[in-house]
């Protein structure tokens, strides 16, 4: 199906214009809009069985982030985020990234590592060549626990083994088990296999196994995007757009060389990534620990980006990072809005929808650095805040706008300010 992700106009409609737009563009059913227009698309009875001790369900704004192109197809791209501004960032930095052919992406297999701590190891060297000599044997046993994943093509491929010779506790050996599982996020796989292999590693090298646990540094599965833009497409007032190139290159050396802009500058990547994998019922909280461990990986916290300048002046801007998204299994599988999620994007494997995660990733952290390289990040993110601002003083329907506005104007986005000025308009 062809679509076109410009939607122009959109945030000028209302929700059920928006959904009625939607549902003519993507031919969703009415049960599809159904779920987006009632309060409360997750049933209590499935909250209940995904989680303990349910008492009810949260709701969040689920929002679409629009104009994006990945890899020649136009891609709407649902978010469920509460901060302002990270939905209008991300669609705006995609329609300047469009005349440049959009963002293209790749990615690596879905590899995933299940870690088997073992201790009292004495001879710590040569256990670890019995393990490896014995590897056939490990992947064999491993792969026996999951006979459908290796009908579709995944399953245990190799083993590492690291040695810690200088732990507190005496040396520690750690095999890796190395599995391709496929569309899956993949934990609960991984942990099946290594519980299965402890009772053989025990008996190869004589150690005590300890954890049998998956590693959240997803390291063998990475996703990549990479995007260029022309100078005149950065052009702001009272900005040339080689101007604001020179501020964004500048931006990213800062936080690629200190860690204290970079776990601000990596936040704001992950204020792209985290609403889609929340979207998608995928564990945005693994994602969030891989990113900023490989952040660490050349010794010091750094940038998850890279942005700099071609030969012909055009700014290009890349990102790698593990991405672990899967399109089966927990909340993925069962929450209704996370399918609805799936069939908006129109994905068809875990690497696409990590894929895309990145390009959305790449997409807000432009957004970010090209606000601090011309107006501040201050100007755009309170004209939003202060539609939150007026909702929290109890502004309604076109109050809020009202409100909003004049704060801005002031440049004086408070609390009490909003309830003045709502109490002034109620009073006319």
């Amino acid at each position: 199906m062809s679509i076109d992700s410009r939607l122009p106009q959109f945030r000028s409609l209302t929700p059920v214009q928006r959904l009625e737009h939607l549902q003519q563009q993507l031919a969703l059913s009415n049960a599809d809009t159904a779920l987006l227009r009632k309060a409360g698309a997750l049933p209590l009875g499935v909250a209940e069985g995904m989680i303990e001790n349910v008492v009810g369900t949260f709701e969040l704004p689920y929002a679409i982030a629009t104009n994006f192109q990945i890899n020649g197809r136009d891609v709407l791209i649902p978010l469920v985020v509460e901060e302002p501004s990270v939905v209008a960032a991300a669609s705006f930095m995609a329609k300047l990234a469009r005349p440049g052919g959009g963002f293209l992406t790749s990615s690596t297999a879905p590899l995933m590592r299940a870690q088997v701590q073992i201790m009292g190891v004495d001879d710590p060297y040569s256990a670890r060549l019995s393990l490896l000599r014995n590897k056939d044997e490990i992947i064999a046993l491993a792969n026996s626990k999951d006979q459908l994943l290796n009908t579709l093509g995944g399953g245990c491929r190799d083993i590492e083994v690291h040695t810690f010779i200088e732990s507190p506790r005496g040396p520690m050996l750690v095999a890796h088990l190395i599995v391709d599982v496929r569309d899956a996020m993949g934990a609960n796989t991984v942990n099946t296999m290594a519980e299965a292999v402890a009772p053989l590693i025990e008996q190869l090298c004589g150690g005590k196994v300890r954890l049998r646990i998956l590693s959240n540094l997803a390291d063998l599965r990475l996703a990549r995007a990479q995007v260029r833009i022309a100078p005149e497409q950065l052009d702001a007032p009272g900005y040339q757009g080689s101007e604001v190139i020179e501020g964004i290159i500048d931006a990213y050396t800062f936080a690629a060389i200190d860690p204290y802009r970079a776990a601000t500058h990596n936040k704001g990547i992950m204020n792209g990534i985290d609403p889609l994998v929340v979207a998608t019922g995928n564990d945005w909280r693994a994602v969030e620990a891989g990113a900023h461990a490989y952040a660490c990986r050349n010794g010091h916290y750094g940038s998850l980006t890279t942005w700099e300048k071609a030969g012909n002046g055009h700014l290009v801007g890349t990102i790698e990072m593990p991405m672990p998204l899967g399109l089966v299994g927990g909340a993925t599988r069962t929450h209704p809005l996370a399918q609805l999620s799936l069939r908006i994007l129109g994905v068809k494997t875990a690497q696409e929808l990590a894929e895309i995660a990145v390009a959305v990733g790449l997409a807000q952290n432009l957004g970010a650095l090209r606000a601090l390289a011309t107006e501040g990040i201050q100007r755009g993110h309170m004209a939003l805040h202060a539609r939150n601002i007026a909702l929290s003083a109890g502004a309604r329907g076109e109050e809020i706008d009202w409100v909003a506005t004049r704060m801005v104007e002031a440049k004086d986005v408070r609390a009490d300010r909003a309830q003045a000025l709502l109490t002034e308009r109620r009073g006319q």
